[in-house]
């Protein structure tokens, strides 16, 4: 998606959530700042990843018995969380989409391993960036949901599961297996307000299937 697609649906978002675009765009900027030495994978990068098939690995509650019967097929994208059930199993992504909510040291090691990082910045997760962010050492792609600048990219999206299923689509896909995403039953997360969340997956939900455009096919088991 591009940035003039995703504007108007962003700003939908800020409205519901009461989030500031101000905090967002700093969150970016801090990021930014933090990428000298790093290895950027930049949208050609991405775009040599992408196969013609994707399967998005979402960090719902109904992942772990999913991924018991489904096999992977083609370009592996797991949504932050989901690294660390994929990496138990052996399995390394190509791409690993993240806010840096979830176990970073595992996603960090998967970057380790090969996996390109596509850290995200918004408004609250400044702290964390900070933290984290000089762990990676492998490849990343810094992403925001606000206005994209410089080599921090914006393909669309809000929660990881339907950022990693925009950036499929960006790149190409036409055939997306989506494992472990359920948008009516909310995992619970210590610190983390459920209410709020089943909004946020109510918005997934919207990214991935109403704005899903004719020609890509989305999969579930």
């Amino acid at each position: 998606m591009e940035y003039r697609d995703w504007d108007p649906i962003y700003y939908r978002i800020l409205e519901e959530f009461r989030f500031s675009r101000q905090d967002d765009e700093l969150s970016a900027r801090i990021l930014a700042s933090m990428l000298e030495g790093k290895k950027v994978c930049g949208p050609e990068c991405l775009e040599r990843l992408m196969h013609s098939t994707v399967t998005v690995y979402g960090y719902g509650p109904n992942l772990e018995k999913e991924m018991e019967t489904v096999r992977p097929l083609g370009t592996i994208i797991s949504a932050d969380g989901a690294t660390s059930e994929l990496m138990k199993r052996g399995i390394v992504p190509d791409i690993v989409v993240t806010d840096l909510d979830g176990e970073v040291c595992t996603q960090v090691r998967a970057n380790s391993a090969g996996a390109v990082a596509v850290i995200h910045a918004h408004g609250d997760n400044v702290r964390r960036l900070k933290e984290y962010v000089p762990f990676f050492q492998g490849w990343i792609t810094p992403t925001t949901q606000s206005r994209p600048f410089n080599r921090v990219y914006n393909f669309g999206g809000f929660t990881d599961g339907d950022r990693a299923v925009m950036l499929a689509r960006h790149f190409g896909a036409s055939r997306i297996l989506l494992v472990g995403f359920d948008f009516d039953e909310v995992r619970s997360q210590n610190g983390k307000d459920s209410r709020t969340k089943a909004r946020k997956l109510d918005w997934a939900r919207r990214m991935i299937f109403d704005l899903n455009p004719p020609g890509v096919s989305l999969l579930t088991p």
